[in-house]
């Protein structure tokens, strides 16, 4: 890690807060328990415990390994529905084949990023490819759900695959940040996600010792989450590391500072910066499917029992 980064970060543009903005202070910061999902592929929960009044229009974030397989070892997951919210997966380390019910999918590789845009619902595949289940191999990576607001559940799916060459990529004003902007506006620049729900994402390396204070918009949530390292956030300097997640409170700006000494595995800080506007309406979840009510929910499990959101390609049973 990283996967996709710049000899000299001083030949990017530079983002920095205005001497006036007002920081956000942290709020909390919580530990992500660790579990498996699929066919047993290691996750974190990044957002377990955390009030969804912080989170939305976030649903949830699992950091997927960072795992080194043995030949044979690699994992994914089976078929399984979707409906009503978008998941982004960003792969930093390995090799993703995703198929849906629909006829879409693709492969994604080091520093690629997968968003699929559920809607109305269909049925989805992640796997390693044969060769990495045949070599084994290093794998990491992020698996992001954002809601879609009421009007939206229902739209057609739709996929956007973006190449890591695609992603925007910025600095700090002194250089000790490398900024990869995967969606949304920051002070200008715009990352190449095309969002239903106003948000910005963005992976960030820094330097050990080095500081990051980043424009903000008010109106957006502001989250950050611990890949790998140790640093701390905000102006009061809360110390946070990998595993963790930093909900930070109103403003129109955000610091995160990496640690002067950082473990030989990672030699720099590495943090995933999200905000995104809330949508404010109510949430329910069960399982694959996230709606308003849960009438909509039962609507959604039937129509998955029935068929309705797609059948599994012959090829597949």
């Amino acid at each position: 890690m990283p996967a996709v980064t710049v000899e000299n970060p001083l030949t990017l543009p530079r983002v920095a807060a205005p001497a006036e903005a007002h920081p956000r202070p942290v709020l909390a910061v919580a530990t992500a328990p660790s579990g498996f999902e699929g066919e047993g592929f290691p996750v974190r929960r990044a957002f377990a415990g955390i009030d969804y009044k912080y989170l939305d229009p976030f649903i949830m974030m699992d950091q997927m390994g960072e795992v080194e397989y043995a030949p044979g070892e690699p994992k994914g997951t089976p078929w399984h529905p979707h409906r009503g919210f978008e998941t982004v997966t960003y792969l930093i380390d390995g090799t993703f084949v995703h198929r849906d019910s629909h006829g879409g999918g693709g492969v994604i590789n080091d520093g690629d990023t997968q968003w699929m845009t559920a809607g109305s619902g269909l049925l989805h595949i992640e796997a390693p490819p044969e060769s990495l289940v045949m070599s084994g191999g290093l794998f990491h990576g992020l698996q992001l759900w954002v809601n879609l607001p009421k009007s939206d559940k229902m739209m057609a799916p739709r996929y956007q695959d973006i190449g890591g060459g695609q992603v925007k990529l910025l600095t700090s004003g002194d250089g000790g940040a490398l900024l990869r902007l995967i969606a949304g506006d920051l002070d200008g620049h715009q990352g190449p996600g095309i969002t239903h729900t106003p948000i910005t994402m963005m992976h960030v390396t820094v330097n050990p010792g080095a500081e990051l204070t980043l424009p903000w918009r008010k109106d957006f949530n502001a989250l950050a989450y611990g890949l790998a390292g140790r640093g701390s956030a905000g102006a009061e300097g809360r110390p946070f590391r990998m595993g963790q997640a930093v909900v930070f409170g109103t403003g129109d700006s955000i610091t995160i500072r990496a640690d002067e000494s950082q473990e030989s595995r990672s030699p720099n800080f590495e943090v995933v910066l999200l905000g995104g506007r809330p949508i404010r309406e109510p949430m329910m979840h069960y399982g694959p499917f996230v709606m308003n009510t849960h009438a909509e929910l039962a609507q959604a499990f039937e129509d998955f029992q029935a068929g309705r959101l797609g059948t599994i390609p012959a090829d597949e049973h």
